[in-house]
């Protein structure tokens, strides 16, 4: 049952923009979404990398590392990949507060999902970066071995296999990683960032 009606929101001492003002940089999410196996993970760390050599204060969300956390008592039906986005949404909106630039790796399959994150995010500081890639592709790479499994009927409800991925329709950025190497994907979203004036 749910305990909101219990509880008055309490605003900071210190503001969003005090906090983005000391850290010398804007704060904002950008949103991988992409088939396991796309590159996701592997391009948010390597641009996590490059904003910190900038002295851009960031984190990496990934969907691995919070299923094994904050999200542990979460399985992959529909509705708990719903609830799984929800929450991340709302601890990257924290992220934003808090003045950090939030990279977060999540396959995130549905539009509904992904549109709601924004909301609670704001559509201002939310960046959908579709990572692109063919599901033939991301079979053959297949680093956790998990479409392989999912082919055998040992991973139910399997994006891309048995549940499906709806792509964007509307992201700020594309990257093809059947096309670009990580190099190139970071070095295509880092000049994006700094086209905005983001970076």
């Amino acid at each position: 049952m749910s305990t909101q009606h219990n509880t008055v929101w309490h605003d900071s001492s210190i503001t969003k923009e005090d906090r983005r003002k000391q850290n010398h940089h804007s704060s904002f999410v950008l949103w991988f979404t992409g088939l396991s196996g796309s590159g996701k993970s592997t391009i948010a760390n390597a641009l996590a990398k490059e904003l910190y050599k900038r002295n851009i204060r960031n984190y990496v969300l990934d969907g691995d590392n919070i299923r094994n956390g904050l999200n542990k008592d979460l399985s992959f039906s529909d509705e708990d990949r719903t609830e799984n986005i929800r929450r991340i949404s709302e601890v990257s909106k924290l992220f934003v507060d808090n003045g950090t630039v939030v990279l977060t790796a999540f396959i995130s399959p549905f539009l509904q999902d992904r549109e709601k994150a924004k909301e609670i995010v704001s559509e201002e500081e939310f960046i959908e970066i579709f990572v692109s890639c063919p599901i033939e592709e991301c079979e053959k790479r297949d680093p956790k071995g998990l479409y392989s499994k999912a082919r055998k009927g040992e991973i139910p409800d399997f994006t891309g296999i048995d549940s499906p991925y709806e792509e964007p329709v509307s992201s700020a950025l594309t990257v093809k990683t059947n096309e670009k190497n990580v190099s190139e994907s970071v070095d295509a979203i880092l000049t994006y960032l700094q086209e905005k004036k983001l970076i």
